[in-house]
């Protein structure tokens, strides 16, 4: 068997190193396999290969802002990725994350369905079917063909033009007629609204969760860390984000952990908030912004000595923070978002209406109690579901499943 995999980045970011584990796995089971990426920088290592130049990449992004076609374009290494596939000859093409400016997903797709190769694709965000948008959040014009598009210039960057008719249009002739094709979605919600797709609804379906490092994702409590951070009794609760923001009307929903902090400021608890910001930030007398924390060992760490992990995200597919908080032994509260309430472990996580402050409040205190949980208890069991290992052999048994 052999598998060839497409996906935007390589060995970094969600999408980039759950790449990287499958591939590897599937080297470590003697299957053959290759990965063409597209963005970031050249990597050395066996069956990779980048494909795409950022100059040209970028090229192509300002391209789309200028036509209001957001995966058109990319002649050029559109046809170097299609004369690669050809050269490999793999039983199963896998398309990740393909929306970084450096390949026509609407090209690809169509000669990937005209040549009847077998095909999976990872939905790890709405765009495959919105043939627009990465989050639809409450919009279901996706359901009807999308165009007259009220925020196309903030969702495709346009700067002309609402060209999201005219994607839909031609996404949907791309996978008419597709039937050697799976789709995954990392996540039961997720998968239910792929399921609801005018392009989608008739595919065959499944889901997979994205998976875990679980020897780095383990618990590794810190008495540094909560020295540096807490005192006393204090409870630290973390909030780990791609991007942490004030604005009440940011997707990350960062404006709550202000609102929750500020509810909590006599009750001893102290939020550890580590992400990119966005805008201005402040700390409080209860509030620490760390920053962007790249080191996983230390994220880990901060996940292990934390009492509780809180997620206020309008929307996610999946939840990467509450995968790996709850392997790392650490419960987790938050709004529901989609995935996340899907995903998390019932017996140690709660979710609650999204901008229902107090009911978060409430959940936060219940779940933060002393002796509540073991986290031990909570690692092992969290291991099983989310490892790297899982996700991997789920698509090694999927691949298996199309020959």
């Amino acid at each position: 068997m052999k598998v060839l995999q497409l996906n935007c980045v390589y060995g970094k970011g969600s999408t980039g190193r759950i790449t990287k584990e499958i591939h590897e796995y599937l080297l470590s089971k003697g299957v053959e396999s290759v990965v063409l990426y597209g963005r970031g920088e050249k990597i050395t290592a066996p069956g990779v290969s980048k494909v795409c130049g950022e100059i040209y990449a970028k090229a192509n992004n300002l391209l789309s802002r200028l036509t209001g076609i957001m995966y058109a374009g990319c002649y050029f290494s559109t046809r170097r990725i299609i004369k690669r596939i050809k050269k490999e000859n793999p039983d199963v093409v896998h398309l990740q994350c393909i929306n970084g400016y450096f390949v026509n997903i609407y090209k690809l797709v169509s000669w990937l369905k005209k040549n009847n190769i077998r095909t999976v694709i990872t939905l790890h965000a709405e765009f495959m079917y919105t043939a627009n948008c990465g989050h639809a959040f409450e919009c279901e014009k996706w359901l009807t063909g999308c165009g007259s598009c009220p925020v196309y210039k903030r969702e495709t960057l346009s700067i002309f033009r609402d060209g999201t008719a005219e994607s839909f249009r031609r996404m949907k002739k791309a996978f008419d007629g597709f039937d050697n094709l799976r789709i995954v979605s990392v996540s039961p919600w997720l998968c239910d609204r792929a399921k609801r797709s005018p392009m989608l609804s008739d595919k065959e379906h499944s889901v997979i969760f994205n998976g875990v490092d679980t020897d780095t994702f383990t618990p590794s409590y810190s008495e540094s860390i909560r020295k540096k951070y807490v005192s006393g009794k204090e409870k630290m609760i973390f909030h780990a984000t791609a991007e942490f923001s004030k604005d009440k009307e940011h997707p990350k929903g960062g404006y709550y952990i202000y609102e929750l902090a500020e509810k909590l400021k006599d009750d001893g608890y102290r939020f550890v908030v580590a992400g990119k910001k966005s805008g201005e930030i402040t700390n409080s007398d209860n509030l620490i912004y760390i920053g962007e924390v790249k080191d996983a060992k230390e994220l880990a760490q901060l996940y292990s000595s934390a009492d509780l992990t809180v997620l206020t995200s309008k929307r996610e597919t999946f939840s990467m923070v509450a995968a790996e908080s709850l392997c790392c032994g650490t419960p987790v509260a938050g709004f529901k978002a989609g995935g996340p309430e899907m995903i998390a472990l019932p017996d140690y996580s709660i979710f609650c209406d999204f901008g229902d402050v107090e009911g978060l409040k409430k959940e936060i205190i219940c779940l933060s109690q002393e002796g509540r949980f073991n986290k031990n208890e909570i690692s092992a069991f969290s291991q099983k579901v989310y490892s790297s290992a899982v996700m991997a052999e789920n698509y090694f048994e999927l691949y298996r499943s199309m020959l």
